[in-house]
């Protein structure tokens, strides 16, 4: 586990950067990283995931449906995968999603408008780590593989939790490191070599993916992220591991 004197301060995973020779912020250069992988983010995804990452979300949604939540916030909604998802299985009453990318959240409001759910599902551009809502807004708040691209995770943590009602949910999904020792090799491999190059072969930014698997192996995982959640101020923090430990469901709770 992260020794909790590091957990005071910025972590490692935190100076993680698409391009170390830029002059600008992490949240500028993670903005402009997917604003040029946006046209064929979702195709390039669901290729290289075999889909299977359809059923960590519809999983982890499913887990949502006992709490029965009416207003959802999609933090780094991208595309909108997860928010039009959440739509179908929890029928909340409003879903806001938020992104710091204006081509990511054009594909999104492209994909909601042709399933006419554009008067249910909201998409602003916003900062996770600056939300533009009051306290206690939302009975969800719910973030898919971007967590990883926070500036300052403690932050974005933090200001996800203002944002939660009392006893309100905490849904995140991250990719992880499994630990079998083989599959973890295997794993790596197909992250650090095969996927960097597959998504340039597909015409896709090589450096973006490259920095989104460095950016995966960085991040604090399993009790060091569930520390961290209650070092923010959350309580009733779990998690579960998908397909051997490649990626993890993490829940908290924002105290009554």
């Amino acid at each position: 586990m992260l020794p909790l004197r590091r957990m005071n301060r910025s972590l490692p995973h935190d100076a993680v950067v698409p391009d170390r020779n830029s002059g600008s912020s992490k949240k500028e250069q993670v903005a402009h990283m997917f604003d040029r992988i946006a046209p064929r983010y979702d195709l390039l995804n669901r290729f290289l995931s075999a889909r299977i990452d359809l059923h960590w979300r519809k999983d982890a949604l499913r887990e949502m449906i006992p709490f029965a939540p009416k207003k959802i916030l999609d933090v780094a909604t991208g595309t909108a995968d997860l928010a039009l998802m959440a739509d179908t299985i929890l029928q909340p009453a409003s879903i806001v999603g938020i992104d710091i990318s204006p081509q990511m959240l054009e594909v999104g409001k492209n994909k909601i408008g042709k399933v006419k759910k554009s008067d249910r599902i909201i998409l602003e551009s916003g900062d996770a780590e600056a939300i533009n809502h009051s306290d206690g807004s939302f009975d969800l708040v719910m973030v898919a593989y971007g967590i990883r691209n926070f500036q300052d995770l403690s932050t974005g943590l933090k200001e996800m939790l203002r944002v939660l009602r009392p006893g309100g949910k905490l849904l995140i999904l991250e990719f992880s490191r499994p630990k079998n020792r083989i599959w973890r090799g295997l794993y790596q491999f197909y992250m650090k070599r095969y996927v960097p190059t597959l998504a340039s072969w597909m015409g896709q930014d090589k450096k973006a993916y490259a920095y989104l698997d460095e950016s995966a192996r960085l991040f604090p995982e399993r009790e060091d992220l569930l520390q961290i959640l209650r070092n923010s101020g959350y309580t009733d923090c779990s998690y579960k591991t998908y397909t051997g430990g490649i990626c993890s469901r993490y829940l908290a709770t924002r105290p009554l």
